[in-house]
């Protein structure tokens, strides 16, 4: 059976991601999916670096402000939603340019979930009692002893994924990292051209400190302060890069100028790990973002085979 074709775009956050894509889906005639795990959320906007109006008006977004702050989306929620977007572009014979930085969504989408999906409400009840009376420190670290390979991929802000990976290993007596190891990730419904963008590191720390005091310039505290007034600052797209930092700010835990400082310093920080996760895929082509005619060639190419 031929595999039809998706061509995905990666790389860290403040690359150029955006920019690139909707050049190149302009010159192939493409539509945009997504995969960003907080460019779903409606109403967050300026933290996530979405997409302005403007430029979905140029090309045609998908998975851009699907769900609300406080409804529940996954891996699994965008693997079937993604997969039913690109199956409608295949029929309509347009191309799918995949662009994001959230890797788990991407290997989701191009390689399948482990199937190891049981959920169970007094575990998970257990488990947020825990973090409401302890924090989440002790749960990850918890994590760390029971599956130390799903912990380092874990960011020990990130109380979603911790309490997911605890509540798989308390409800099946298996850490999450050995059904993924099983799993495989050997689902490949598509014929894939990955294509990463990367700087020179002083260079992309540049454009990571300017971009922070851009979105700030924006009215990125005004964004958190409208969020607040609607809903829980414990929600998990509230613990976001810029989302946590400001809404610690709001509370008076930090000065303005801690406040620039960190979120600087912690998005350089995850520019870091996205490079890392990304440089494990020996599928991806490397390319810089300020020169696309590589990148229009190799698409090219690869749609007309």
């Amino acid at each position: 059976m031929k595999l039809q074709p998706v061509a995905v775009i990666v790389g860290p956050t403040g690359v150029g991601k955006t920019t690139l894509a909707i050049r190149l889906a302009q010159e192939l005639g493409a539509e945009i999916v997504s995969a960003d795990s907080l460019q779903v959320y409606r109403e967050m906007n300026i933290g996530t670096a979405k997409p302005t109006p403007e430029q979905q008006a140029q090309v045609r977004h998908h998975l851009i402000d699907v769900v609300n702050p406080d409804q529940d989306f996954d891996a699994a929620e965008y693997c079937r939603r993604g997969r039913e977007i690109i199956a409608g572009l295949h029929s309509r014979g347009i191309a799918p340019l995949v662009v994001g930085g959230t890797g788990l969504y991407i290997k989701a989408l191009l390689h399948g979930l482990v199937k190891e999906g049981r959920q169970d409400q007094v575990i998970r009840r257990g488990l947020r009692q825990e973090l409401a009376a302890a924090g989440l420190p002790p749960l990850y670290a918890r994590l760390q002893r029971l599956d130390p390979q799903t912990a380092a991929r874990i960011h020990p802000h990130d109380a979603f994924r911790i309490l997911r990976a605890l509540e798989v290993i308390t409800l099946t007596g298996q850490p999450l990292s050995r059904w993924q190891a099983a799993h495989g990730f050997q689902d490949r419904p598509y014929r894939v051209l990955k294509i990463g963008l990367n700087l020179p590191r002083p260079e992309l720390y540049g454009r990571i400190n300017s971009r922070v005091e851009e979105m700030l310039g924006q009215g990125l505290l005004s964004e958190v302060e409208a969020l607040l007034n609607c809903y829980d600052p414990g929600l998990k797209p509230f613990q976001a890069l810029g989302y946590r930092h400001l809404i610690a700010y709001l509370r008076g835990k930090l000065s303005w100028e801690t406040t620039i400082d960190q979120l600087q310093r912690d998005t350089r920080r995850y520019a870091k790990r996205q490079l890392t996760w990304f440089k494990a895929d020996s599928e991806i082509r490397w390319l810089e973002p300020d020169y696309w005619p590589p990148a229009r060639e190799l698409l090219r190419e690869f749609f007309r085979r």
